[in-house]
Order: C-alpha cells, then structure tokens, then sequence
C-alpha cells in the first residue's frame, strides 16, 4: 500500500510558476504508474498528467501540454508537476494519484493551488 502526500501548492498570479511534490510512502513506489488530477470548484475531477514507472513514458492533457511537466524521484519516492505559464482556469485541488492495474487506487489529501492577480 501507497500513502500520498502533496505539498506546494499556493497562490500565484497568472503567467507564473509552481511546482507541487507528492512524497510517497511504501517500498513498492517503484512499482506504480503515477498522475495527477486536478478539481475545480463546480466541476469534475479531470485528469492533469501521468508518468510510468520508470519514468520513461509521460502523459498530458492538452489543456496544460507545453506548460506542465511531470517527473518523478524513485530513490526520493517522489513524483512532481512542474506548472508554468498558469492561467485563472488552472485554479482547483491538486490531486496525485498512483496505481499498478488500470485504475488508480491511492490518492492523496489534495493541495491547493489558486491564480489570480
């Protein structure tokens, strides 16, 4: 079993940056293909990005692709998602999630990351 944490989100004015981390906890890390998620108030959970793995292999969704950037640390059982250039539509809890089937089993608490000038 996986436990998520995130950190880093905060308020930031439209065209910068942040970048959010999701420490894991577990020995079979390693072993999960990580995501993350994001919730606007008023709307569903959407996916944001995921990474395999190894790392090898990245996903995005088109609505952030060429702005963020997921990574991840397995010797720190760490998985990151550097945002640039955020816009107010980028506003919502940030989610990581990870999973070994096809579906994404653990979650963590969320963070939260609002842009606005």
């Amino acid at each position: 079993q996986v436990q998520l944490v995130e950190s880093g989100g905060g308020l930031v004015q439209p065209g910068g940056s942040l970048r959010l981390s999701c420490a894991a906890s577990g020995r079979t890390f390693t072993l999960y293909r990580m995501g993350w998620f994001r919730q606007a108030p008023g709307k569903e959970r959407e996916f944001v990005a995921s990474i395999t793995s190894s790392g090898s292999t990245t996903n995005y969704a088109d609505s952030v692709k060429g702005r963020f950037g997921i990574s991840r640390d397995n010797a720190k059982n760490t998985v990151y998602l550097q945002m640039n250039s955020l816009k107010p539509e980028d506003t919502a809890v940030y989610y990581c999630a990870g999973r070994i089937s096809d579906k994404y089993d653990y979650w963590g608490q969320g963070t939260q990351v609002t842009v606005s000038s």
